[in-house]
């Protein structure tokens, strides 16, 4: 986790040595034996390594003051685990700089393509990398082979959607179906991410499973299935429909006016929202749209990914006092919110967030110099007092709508 991106390029070429092929600042490829490429990305979005690790009670959640980079050392970290556990071995792929656009898995490519990588990698028969949140997803992007996608959810995996990862560039590359599967850390790209070492463990366990079976000389090779956009199971596109929930289609779907009026164009805004995918589920991004409208989406995309297009979005505010509201980000901005029903509040929204078991024991990890029944008992009524100041905050300014919403009927 404490390694920067070119310390640990150096530390893996060393590790493997003539098993490693590298290319500077770009890729590690490790030469396997199984049939059977895992990928991770070196580099994290974080501007200083980390530091400290605050740990819960248990160590099972992780995280540091800096970012702890579970995107991607999270999938790091799983590939060293399942090489070194597998006995048939696995190829493996790290790559640089994934983060600006996959840098080094377009050099690797390159490379392939013009025949200076080994021959044995078009004999793989699946692709999977480690670099998605949560504890079971499984993302393919614009693979459509519908036998590889049920033997991965098999293993317990759930088909999610994403925008992209370094298996977007390689897979068609090399012709083989690929998947991107969940690697136990929250909150991307915000200094309060957070890593379930459990759940990072399962996958693990699942894919040195997967390693095992694919070593089976009748084990089949999952090709390589573009999906065709627009057409009937496309992955990537869809909308709200208040009858019939999520259906496919464009994210922009009936908002084309709203968005435009805004200063985007709907190609630009789709774009986003498709960015935004890898690090939030559709409906948390449609709850955005519902509440704040569709301008919400580039205003998220702004805070998570930074100003890519070149557009005046960036307020210059620290971004760590806008991440207060789901998945890390304040929709809008703190200094812009009224905080009132009707406008930039629904009824749906909480007026007391929860506290949760993960968020006290790593306070008090983090906070107590002893740990005892009295210091945790002093953290949890610090964090109640916060929660009651923001509900009395939110309450007093919506007591008025409160009534009148409560009296409707009567």
């Amino acid at each position: 986790m404490k390694l920067t991106q070119s310390s640990l390029f150096s530390m893996l070429c060393k590790m493997f040595g003539d098993k490693a092929i590298s290319s500077k600042d770009s890729y590690v490829l490790v030469k396997g034996e199984a049939p059977v490429m895992l990928l991770a990305h070196l580099d994290t979005v974080h501007r200083e390594p980390v530091q400290m690790i605050c740990k819960s009670d248990d160590g099972n959640i992780i995280m540091s003051p800096q970012g702890i980079g579970g995107d991607d050392r999270c999938g790091v970290y799983a590939l060293l685990i399942a090489y070194e556990k597998s006995e048939q071995k696995p190829w493996l792929l790290f790559t640089c700089d994934e983060e600006t656009g996959g840098v080094g898995a377009n050099v690797f490519c390159g490379q392939f393509r013009s025949g200076k990588l080994p021959k044995e990698l078009s004999e793989l028969k699946m692709l999977i990398e480690i670099d998605r949140k949560g504890g079971n997803d499984a993302v393919y992007y614009d693979c459509a082979n519908d036998d590889f996608e049920k033997y991965i959810t098999s293993k317990g995996f759930k088909t999610e959607f994403g925008s992209f990862s370094d298996i977007s560039l390689v897979a068609p590359e090399l012709g083989v179906a690929a998947v991107n599967l969940s690697s136990g850390y929250y909150n991307a790209h915000t200094q309060h991410e957070f890593i379930n070492r459990r759940q990072l463990n399962t996958t693990i366990e699942k894919v040195i499973e997967i390693v095992a079976e694919i070593s089976a000389s009748d084990f089949p090779k999952y090709e390589y299935v573009t999906y065709e956009y627009g057409g009937k199971g496309c992955r990537n596109f869809w909308y709200f429909d208040d009858d019939y929930g999520y259906s496919s289609g464009e994210y922009s779907h009936g908002r084309e006016a709203e968005i435009e009026s805004s200063g985007l164009t709907v190609e630009q805004w789709n774009e986003e929202y498709d960015a935004l995918l890898d690090l939030y589920e559709v409906g948390s991004l449609e709850t955005y749209c519902q509440t704040y409208g569709a301008k919400a989406i580039h205003e998220l995309f702004i805070e998570e990914y930074g100003d890519i297009f070149g557009d005046d979005g960036d307020d210059g505010e620290d971004n760590d006092e806008k991440k207060k509201r789901g998945g890390g980000s304040n929709m809008p901005n703190e200094a812009d919110r009224k905080w009132r029903l009707g406008e930039d509040l629904s009824e749906g929204d909480n007026l007391l967030d929860n506290v949760t078991f993960e968020e006290l024991i790593t306070t008090v990890h983090c906070n107590c110099q002893e740990i005892n029944e009295k210091s945790v008992r002093e953290e949890f009524k610090h964090i109640l007092e916060i929660r009651e100041q923001d509900m009395n905050f939110l309450l007093n300014k919506n007591m008025a709508a409160i009534i009148a919403a409560a009296k409707e009927g009567r």
